[in-house]
């Protein structure tokens, strides 16, 4: 089936904007949720067809949220600080919630913006990052082996440090755990979270990225990936 419709989760975050800039131009319906009713109008502005409001923590919201979309762009996440020193995690229980429901509704693809630091990833991420966010990071390992789990397609990334820069269109790709290290804009995860459902090669993988100006040390596992942007089906 072809995708048609797009959920995307988080959508009043930084990535979450970034996803909405790239797919405006796509000519797909574009669904986004956010947990904020004072961004509904800015989220219609940055280009989403509909708006939802509503807690990934709530099944029936979740539910809600899926309801008749192709695919899942989650983007949530928790902010550092001391509110990330307890759960329940939107990027741990939250997309866990989402991804039990998207498999109930028949999604096809569910891609998730997880982060270096997680899993077998570790080293990816500097100590003194990681002790910061330990929390947030153990919320995302719980998703992500949630997610294989799921019977879903999906697409795991795990972005390095991001930041606000303007896109580069050069990302490189690790899998298999401690590949790649560095930082990345979100316009760039962005891009290839967008990407990612039309990409074949891209199914049931979970990468590493990082900017190649971006880059800390040196890459290994590199994996070439010829990346289809929606547009271009």
């Amino acid at each position: 089936m072809a995708i048609e419709t797009v959920l995307v989760a988080g959508a009043s975050g930084k990535t979450g904007r970034e996803l909405l800039n790239l797919l405006r131009t796509t000519g797909l319906s574009v669904r986004a949720m956010t947990r904020d009713p004072g961004k509904v109008d800015q989220l219609e502005r940055l280009g989403a067809d509909e708006v939802i409001v509503g807690n990934l923590l709530e099944q029936a919201d979740a539910d809600r949220a899926v309801s008749g979309v192709d695919a899942v762009l989650c983007a949530v996440g928790t902010k550092p600080g001391l509110g990330a020193l307890t759960g329940p995690f939107v990027d741990g229980q939250g997309v866990m919630t989402l991804a039990d429901a998207a498999s109930e509704a028949g999604v096809e693809h569910f891609v998730f913006e997880s982060s270096l630091g997680v899993g077998d990833a570790k080293a990816g991420l500097p100590l003194p990052a990681r002790l910061l966010i330990r929390p947030i990071l153990r919320a995302k390992d719980r998703s992500e082996s949630h997610l294989r789990e799921s019977g879903l397609t999906y697409t795991i990334l795990r972005p390095g440090m991001l930041t606000d820069d303007a896109p580069s269109g050069d990302a490189v790709v690790g899998e298999g755990g401690d590949s790649v290290s560095g930082r990345i804009s979100r316009a760039d995860v962005a891009r290839l979270m967008v990407a990612a459902p039309f990409t074949p090669e891209a199914a049931g993988r979970t990468l590493e990225i990082a900017g190649r100006d971006g880059l800390r040390g040196t890459p290994t596992n590199v994996v070439a990936m010829r990346w289809v942007e929606p547009s271009a089906v």
